[in-house]
């Protein structure tokens, strides 16, 4: 199964984040990326806790036959088109997308999967659980579900959307 994060917290030239950010995934799968499915959009506290705006964020199955690396490019090319200019770390952005798994690739040089902090990640674990509750971490051998449950509360994310 590939993991795709989707985020952000600033307009882009497509308009506000709940605009934009569904454009972003169209963008991506006009190129050789099919999305299966989209979890419901959420909102999110930024993490470190800040002053800036609250961040939407999904996260999308798809399927595609590029290698992990090539889709990493891709996913970044897109942040590009956003306006992303990768500054200092959780730093405000237009656009944020995050390769979170590839089937079962593990962490290696070239690409990081699963992301290193998925597991952490109340913004990234919920709307995961919508679309893939029994997805398993194949590193921590555990569910998505069991994942966003071992997280404390409060977990700072609500649902945007259906």
């Amino acid at each position: 199964m590939i993991l795709i994060a989707i985020g952000g917290n600033l307009p882009s030239r497509f308009g506000p984040p709940l605009v934009g950010l569904p454009q972003a995934l169209e963008i991506v799968a006009s190129k050789d990326v099919e999305i299966l499915q989209c979890s419901p959009w959420y909102g999110a506290y930024a993490v470190p806790p800040s002053e800036q705006p609250d961040f939407v964020n999904a996260v999308a199955r798809v399927v595609t036959a590029m290698p992990p690396v090539e889709l990493l490019r891709r996913l970044q090319t897109v942040e590009l088109e956003f306006g992303r200019v990768r500054g200092r770390p959780n730093a405000a952005r237009s656009l944020d997308l995050d390769l979170l798994a590839y089937d079962e690739v593990r962490l290696n040089d070239d690409v990081q999967t699963p992301h290193p902090r998925l597991h952490l990640r109340a913004f990234v674990l919920a709307p995961l659980c919508d679309i893939a509750p029994h997805w398993r971490h194949p590193v921590l051998n555990q569910t998505a579900s069991e994942l966003f449950a071992a997280l404390p509360p409060p977990h700072g994310v609500w649902r945007l959307s259906s």
